[in-house]
C-alpha cells in the first residue's frame, strides 16, 4: 500500500512539475513574441521615416511563366502526334523622385508571352512560337506641390507593343491639370486638357483627338507582397469611338530570395483597335456595326523582385 501511495505521489510530482514547466515555456513564447512585435513596429517606424525622405525611390519586380507538353500517337486527340508551348513574361519598373515641393513618378509596364502548336502530321503547320501577349506601356508625372495632397501636374503617357507592329498602332497621351495624392501609395491623375496622338502607317481609322485623361494609380509594397494597379482612361471631346481605357494589375509575393509567384491580369476597350482589327474581313465595317468586345490577358508564374 505505501508503495502505491509513493508511486501516485511521485506521479503527481513529476505532472505538476512537467505542468509547470509547459506553463514557464508558454509564458516565455508569449514574452518573445510581444519583444518580437515591439520590435517590428520599431523597424516599420524607421523604414516609414526613410520612405518619407526626399529623393529617388526605385522598384522592379516581374513575373515569368510557361509550360511544354508533347504527344505522340494520342488518339484522343485531333492531333495526335503534336507539341504544344507557351512562354510569357511580365516587367513593372518604378522610379519615383519626391521633394519637398515637387514629385516626378515614372513607370513601364512590358507584358509579352509566346505560344507554339506544332502538328507534327501537318507539313503547312507552323511549329515557330508565335506572339500571343504584347504590351508596352511608359507613364511619367511631374507634379508642382500645392498642399500634401494636391499638385498641379503635367503627364505623359505611351502605349503600343514592343515584338510585333511597333507604334502601330501607338497612342500618346500628353495633358495638364491636377494631381490627387490622398493617400502615400495612390495617385489620381486628373486632366481636363490633354490630347490623345494617335501613330500608325497605311490606310486605317485612327484619329487623334482632344480629350479628359483621368489616371488611377496604386502601388504598395507590404513586406514580401507587392502589388501594382493602374487604370488609364481617356476620353474624347469629339466622339466617343475615339475614347479608350486600359486597366493592368499586378499581384507579387516573394517566397525565397526575392523569388516567389506573381499573378498580372489586364483589361482594354478601344474601339479604334477593334474596328481596325474587323476591317481585316469586313472592309465596310463601321464603328456602330463593330462589337467592342473587351480585350483581357493574364499570366501567372514564378516572380522575382529587385528592390
Amino acid at each position: 500500500m505505501k508503495k502505491q501511495v509513493s508511486l501516485l505521489l511521485l506521479i503527481l510530482i513529476v505532472s505538476l512539475t512537467n505542468a509547470q514547466t509547459k506553463g514557464e515555456l508558454l509564458s516565455l513564447q508569449k514574452s518573445k513574441k510581444d519583444s518580437i512585435s515591439n520590435l517590428q513596429k520599431k523597424v516599420d517606424g524607421i523604414q516609414s521615416e526613410i520612405d518619407a525622405l526626399p529623393g529617388w525611390r526605385f522598384n522592379v519586380f516581374g513575373t515569368i511563366g510557361g509550360s511544354i507538353s508533347g504527344f505522340n500517337n494520342w488518339y484522343a486527340k485531333k492531333s495526335p502526334n503534336s507539341s504544344v508551348g507557351n512562354f510569357g513574361f511580365n516587367i513593372n519598373a518604378i522610379a519615383d523622385k519626391i521633394e519637398g515641393t515637387y514629385f516626378w513618378k515614372n513607370a513601364t509596364n512590358i507584358n509579352i508571352s509566346w505560344v507554339k502548336f506544332d502538328d507534327k502530321d501537318d507539313d503547312n503547320d507552323s511549329a515557330k512560337y508565335e506572339v500571343a501577349t504584347d504590351v508596352f506601356n511608359l507613364s511619367s508625372l511631374y507634379g508642382y506641390k500645392l498642399s500634401n495632397k494636391f499638385a498641379i501636374s503635367a503627364f505623359g503617357e505611351y502605349r503600343s507593343t514592343l515584338v510585333q507592329n511597333f507604334n502601330n498602332p501607338g497612342f500618346l497621351d500628353l495633358g495638364i491639370g491636377a494631381t490627387w495624392t490622398p493617400i502615400k501609395d495612390l495617385v489620381v491623375v486628373i486632366h481636363p486638357l490633354n490630347y490623345n496622338f494617335v501613330f500608325s502607317s497605311g490606310d486605317n481609322v485612327y484619329e487623334s483627338s482632344l480629350g479628359a485623361k483621368i489616371v488611377v494609380d496604386y502601388s504598395k509594397t507590404i513586406g514580401d507582397f507587392n502589388v501594382k494597379s493602374n487604370l488609364s482612361i481617356f476620353q474624347s471631346y469629339e466622339t466617343s469611338d475615339h475614347s479608350n481605357w486600359t486597366w493592368t494589375n499586378t499581384l507579387a509575393y516573394s517566397i525565397w530570395n526575392n523569388i516567389g509567384l506573381g499573378f498580372d491580369f489586364g483589361l482594354r476597350k478601344n474601339k479604334q483597335e477593334a474596328l481596325n482589327y474587323n476591317f481585316d474581313t469586313d472592309p465596310s465595317a463601321t464603328f456602330d456595326s463593330i462589337d467592342n468586345k473587351l480585350q483581357s490577358y493574364w499570366l501567372f508564374g514564378l516572380n522575382y523582385t529587385l528592390k
